[in-house]
């Protein structure tokens, strides 16, 4: 029996507990208001998603992302791939089996019966705890080294974990489904941890053909693989690795685009509508490089939207490229875990059509470091978190932002040592307190007229400006691992119990 295994078997009644907790946690924040409720014309994420189950459930596959009669796309066209789009035909279905008035074509739209309410919520739950929960509690469990400043029980982890405010609110507040993608990446993660390569490749090519922005992610799996492919002893084995992980790749797309691939403007299409050029730089108030220097030098007037497409691709390319190439020369899984928050704040603060509830791919992994860097973690996570509040406002989750905010930070506070010295205790009490103070503002503080957008502006800017500077302290925690002496960092090559 592995040490797991063991703290498994003598804590189990923990692991039940802190998985209950969570849950309730969860349905609490379920009981509040959700995105664009009773706000037509066109509601909000919740009618979106159910506007998809509508349309993949009523017409046929190739009218699915189709301009037409019965589909405008104008009203919540469906624009991510193609597993959201069965996974939406399934929520239909059992739909429509409950309450065909549910997902009646052109009836339903704004549909808000109670009982629909909580269908709409119980399909999230339930892909929540059967996706991405129990990669949370394999990762706690296969990946999760005790190292000698780090002894923290995994149970405490796990619940911490399961807290995560910043995926909790948008999922089961908001209301999407990133809990699938972001549990297909989380799994591809273990799999790459544990030496199954392919199975990763396949996980991760799960998560892409769900949403797009598992691209964010990409570039740290792709170099990864191939710096083990190049480990490998012989030229032979490098290219019979490399074949094996391209062919798992290229069949799981395959599969998951097969109804779109007897025709080529369909799939020309698909791609049209997942990746919309037109729409611009940025939506919203959104906490990037961007948006924040759009408030000064309005980048939409200087440049067209091919020149803005192509300095976004640039810069992003080159924010990428040292954390990737420093990958690949030595693929190590503490590496790769910094790799892929690199890469998806590299995105998010440089990339082109960021939306605010982009920056959860980079929270995901900001969780997965709870262990070896609490400190910077707790940080970001409430920063990120923070940097949505507007959206949350608009939503009417103030309070459960404010509960689930509060109950993350005081385990955080609880079970890390959280401030290793009295900088670190300074920087983050006035950055908290900043944040604090830009949120009474939003609320007591009346913005000039002219300026009605001041405090998610303010927000945004002030969230960029900590993005950036997590940016460049994760950049310095990855290349500075061979020296060991990263601030506030707990390395995991300082094990000091191995599995049985």
């Amino acid at each position: 029996m592995t040490s797991s295994e063991k703290e498994i078997d003598s804590h189990w009644s923990c692991w039940v507990l802190s998985l209950l907790v969570s849950l309730l946690v969860r349905i609490g924040v379920s009981l509040h208001p959700y995105s664009g409720a009773s706000k037509g014309p066109m509601y909000g994420d919740f009618e979106a998603q159910r506007h998809w189950m509508e349309i993949t459930y009523n017409l046929p596959i190739s009218h699915w992302y189709e301009n037409g009669t019965d589909n405008n796309l104008l009203y919540w066209g469906l624009d991510y791939p193609p597993l959201t789009a069965y996974h939406s035909w399934f929520c239909g279905y059992i739909a429509n089996v409950i309450n065909p008035q549910w997902v009646a074509l052109h009836s339903s739209r704004g549909f808000e019966t109670l009982d629909h309410k909580r269908f709409m919520r119980y399909t999230v739950f339930l892909v929540d705890l059967l996706i991405y929960i129990p990669a949370l509690f394999f990762f706690c469990i296969r990946c999760v080294k005790k190292t000698k400043d780090h002894q923290v029980p995994k149970v405490l982890l796990f619940f911490i974990m399961l807290l995560q405010p910043a995926t909790l609110l948008i999922d089961h507040g908001h209301f999407q489904y990133n809990c699938v993608s972001l549990g297909f990446a989380l799994w591809a993660i273990i799999c790459i941890e544990n030496g199954n390569d392919i199975l990763a490749s396949i996980a991760f090519s799960c998560a892409l053909n769900y949403k797009q922005m598992e691209l964010y992610h990409s570039f740290p799996f792709f170099f990864y693989l191939l710096g083990r492919c190049w480990s490998e002893s012989t030229f032979h084995k490098r290219m019979t690795k490399f074949f094996y992980l391209g062919l798992s790749v290229l069949l799981t797309f395959i599969l998951c685009w097969l109804p779109f691939l007897g025709n080529v403007n369909s799939a020309l299409q698909v791609v049209h509508r997942l990746f919309p050029v037109a729409r611009g730089l940025f939506e919203d108030k959104v906490a990037n490089v961007w948006c924040s220097l759009s408030v000064i030098v309005k980048l939409k007037h200087l440049f067209s939207g091919d020149q803005l497409l192509r300095i976004c691709f640039v810069t992003t390319l080159l924010s990428l490229l040292p954390s990737s190439i420093n990958l690949v020369r030595k693929p190590t899984f503490e590496k790769f875990l910094l790799s892929l928050m690199n890469s998806s704040l590299s995105f998010f603060l440089f990339s082109f059509q960021v939306h605010e509830k982009s920056i959860l791919l980079a929270a995901l992994i900001a969780t997965l470091l709870l262990p070896y860097g609490p400190f910077p973690s707790v940080w970001f996570l409430i920063i990120a978190t923070s940097s949505m509040y507007p959206l949350f406002l608009k939503d009417g989750l103030t309070w459960a932002y404010l509960g689930v905010v509060t109950l993350f930070l005081v385990f955080s506070l609880t079970t890390f040592r959280l401030f290793p010295d009295r900088l670190s205790k300074l920087l983050f009490s006035t950055s908290i307190c900043g944040m604090g103070l830009l949120h009474v503002g939003y609320h007591f503080v009346p913005p000039p007229h002219f300026y009605p957008d001041l405090y998610p502006v303010l927000i945004s800017i002030y969230s960029c400006l900590h993005f950036l500077l997590f940016l460049a302290y994760f950049h310095y925690v990855q290349f500075g691992l061979e020296t060991k002496n990263c601030i506030y960092w707990s390395s995991m090559k300082s094990q000091i119990k191995k599995d049985d």
